[in-house]
């Protein structure tokens, strides 16, 4: 019995002693070291931080899980805008008297961010534990003097907008401190409805519109709370202030000091909406980043915008910057000087903001565009401060469209096209302007070929019509008649090189001018294009270059709207007439003003000599309908000229037709150019 409880414990050893050795054979090899580092810089290059993980050591292991090792890699990486990393490692020399089961590796690490290249050395230690190598990972991997405390912080250096200046240095588009108004919650009387009535009153919003931003899911009762912006001599300073509750702080701001009288000129800034973030997701904006939404704001936004600035660094558990370790400076943008006069520009407003028009004011030698007005307009610092449904509202469904750009719009120009015709009749050698023409009555047309269709005059004052008389009465049928006998061909070939059917040479989105919609195949269409109707459409820019001809000896001057001292005075478009018919022109054109009998006899200066020339555009779909009246006014000084003005009013035909103009024109050139 003995005998065979000892013969089975003996047999119980071996298997127990066999199995030992079976378990032994079976457990996996130890990596060697080179393997384990080479795994963890191989998937730390990758940022494959889950895959870094398994080579840590159980030290390691035990201090910091999974999900916060692969949470704190991946929040810094991305944080920092990280888009090339690049590790090499090489163990260093062996010290003699180095732990048997450590092997230091040196590891030098660069990468590329948004604030620019962080490069750096570091050492590492594999560590052997039982069968095993680890990498004794800190946070000083990620960077040296990072410890696991500590946390790496972006900051944003912004950059200033490029301001827009007149050519006086006067700001058109500038950046302004202002007060930012708001209200703390635990600091508003009870109850709160007064608070908040008060400030909705003096800051012309609706109550219902400042509880919603009181009602903001962010909200705390010791947090401000942001509602309107206010200049810092404000009149209503005082008032707001006094309001229970209201704080304020300081914030720059994007001014408009002109307000409405430039603003299409100008335009605004704006948020970026979802759409064009996604155009310029390219160039570095951010979803809260502003750009220029219309006028030069936006036409010159990539010079006026800068680039923001960026810098990383270490922040310690304190709080306290404790080292940076990428920075990019801001880099400010561009500020852009124009050639516009805001004294003329604020000037030509006051007289046209009852209007439903636009002016332009140009130095006709030079081509400087000293003002550029469209009526009505609207304030584009109310974009900045924040835009109301209801005021939206008031613009969009104005019948008269304050939103509109008229001064770069294209319109019959009417009467105004006439010494154009003129000019490219005496030209070509097809007028003498001195024969006089023999015209009865008020309407006329070739043949009985044009049906019921005839041309219409206003003034039966002369029968015998020359040039100098069909300019100063403005007379349709002397210039169809001057249309017809040039033809079509040669029309549309002379009054082309006009600059019809190009874009005007400047940082400006205007409408591109046109004699016809598919060529001029007609005579009735030909004849009114004589006159400036049928198709002829022209943007007021245009008419106001158009007439540089008359000053500059046949050459049409390039216009410039930016104040660089180099382009003004150069031509774009050259020797489209002869000297001498530039001169004839301009002295015929002296009669409209200087004339008693002048169509445009309303803005004569005593002791300032204008040429120019008035206009009405009908627009109506047949003969002897009644419709709407544009009137025009282009005039300019003859002795040592200075200004050129051209102005387009819509719907003059109860208010005088063109000659309700001639009031404006005499107070623009008896203020600016003497």
């Amino acid at each position: 019995m003995t005998h065979r409880i000892v013969a089975r414990g003996a047999a119980w050893g071996v298997l127990f002693v066999a199995l030992l050795l079976t378990l032994a054979a079976c457990k996996p090899e130890m990596k060697p070291p080179e393997e384990v580092m080479d795994s963890f810089v191989a998937a730390w290059q990758k940022r494959d931080y889950a895959a870094m993980y398994p080579s840590l050591t159980n030290h390691v292991k035990e201090s910091v899980t999974q999900d916060a090792f692969v949470s704190r890699q991946q929040n810094i990486y991305e944080g920092i805008g990280l888009t090339e990393l690049n590790i090499t490692a090489a163990p260093t020399e062996k010290d003699p008297n180095a732990k048997t089961d450590q092997i230091r590796y040196k590891l030098h690490v660069e990468m590329k961010t948004s604030a620019g290249p962080i490069e750096f050395d570091q050492t590492a230690t594999l560590r052997k534990e039982e069968r095993a190598w680890g990498v004794d990972w800190s946070s000083s991997f990620l960077f040296p003097k990072l410890k696991d405390t500590d946390k790496v912080r972006v900051q944003t250096l912004p950059a200033k907008r490029g301001e827009i200046l007149d050519r006086q240095g006067h700001g058109l588009a500038i950046n302004e401190d202002q007060w930012e108004v708001g209200l703390v919650p635990q600091k508003m009387e009870q109850p709160s409805d007064e608070s908040v009535s008060k400030l909705a009153a003096l800051l012309n919003l609706k109550p219902e519109d400042i509880q919603a931003k009181l009602g903001a899911s962010w909200v705390k009762p010791e947090l401000f709370v942001p509602i309107a912006l206010v200049p810092k001599d404000d009149p209503r300073e005082a008032e707001l202030f006094m309001v229970q509750g209201t704080s304020y702080r300081t914030k720059q701001v994007r001014s408009y000091p002109l307000g409405a009288a430039a603003a299409h000129l100008t335009g605004y800034i704006g948020k970026l909406n979802e759409q064009e973030l996604k155009k310029h997701k390219d160039k570095g904006y951010r979803p809260d980043d502003w750009i220029g939404k219309t006028g030069l704001e936006l036409t010159l936004e990539d010079r006026l915008r800068g680039r923001d600035g960026q810098r990383i660094y270490i922040m310690d558990a304190e709080g306290r910057d404790k080292v940076t370790l990428a920075k990019r400076d801001a880099v400010d943008g561009e500020d852009v000087k124009l050639t516009i006069d805001s004294g003329l520009q604020r000037a030509m407003y006051r007289e046209m903001e009852n209007d439903a028009g636009a002016g332009v004011a140009m130095q006709p030698l030079t081509g400087e565009l000293l003002a550029l007005v469209s009526t009505p307009s609207y304030d584009p610092n109310v974009w900045i401060s924040g835009i109301s449904t209801e005021q939206w509202k008031k613009w969009t469904e104005n019948p008269d469209k304050p939103l509109f750009n008229r001064y770069a719009s294209a319109y019959a120009p009417g009467s105004a096209f006439k010494p154009i015709t003129a000019a490219i009749a005496l030209e070509q050698g097809m007028l003498d302007p001195n024969e006089e023409k023999s015209i009865t009555g008020k309407q006329w047309k070739k043949d009985s070929s044009w049906g019921n269709y005839y041309v219409t005059r206003v003034s039966e004052a002369a029968s015998a019509v020359n040039l100098t008389k069909a300019l100063m009465y403005s007379d349709n049928i002397y210039f169809a008649q001057v249309a017809l006998g040039l033809g079509a061909e040669r029309f549309e070939k002379a009054a082309g090189k006009f600059g019809f059917g190009e874009k005007l040479p400047l940082p400006l989105a205007v409408d591109v001018s046109s004699l016809s919609n598919a060529g001029i195949k007609k005579e009735v269409l030909l004849a009114d294009s004589g006159y400036g109707q049928g198709e002829v459409v022209m943007s007021p820019l245009h008419v106001a270059d158009a007439y540089t001809v008359f000053m500059n000896g046949g050459n049409m001057i390039k216009p410039v709207l930016e104040y660089d001292g180099r382009t003004a005075g150069e031509v774009w478009k050259s020797g489209l007439i002869r000297p001498e018919v530039s001169r004839m022109l301009t002295e015929q054109m002296k009669e409209v003003i200087q004339n008693p009998a002048g169509t445009g006899r309303g803005a004569r200066i005593d002791g300032l000599t204008l040429a120019g020339k008035t206009g009405t555009a009908e627009l109506k779909q047949k003969k002897g309908e009644s419709g709407q009246e544009n009137g025009w006014f282009v005039a300019y000084d003859t002795d040592k000229p200075k200004l050129l003005v051209a102005l387009m009013v819509e719907k003059v035909e109860a208010r005088g037709g063109s000659h309700h103009l001639a009031g404006t024109i005499k107070t623009l050139f008896r203020s600016f150019a003497k």
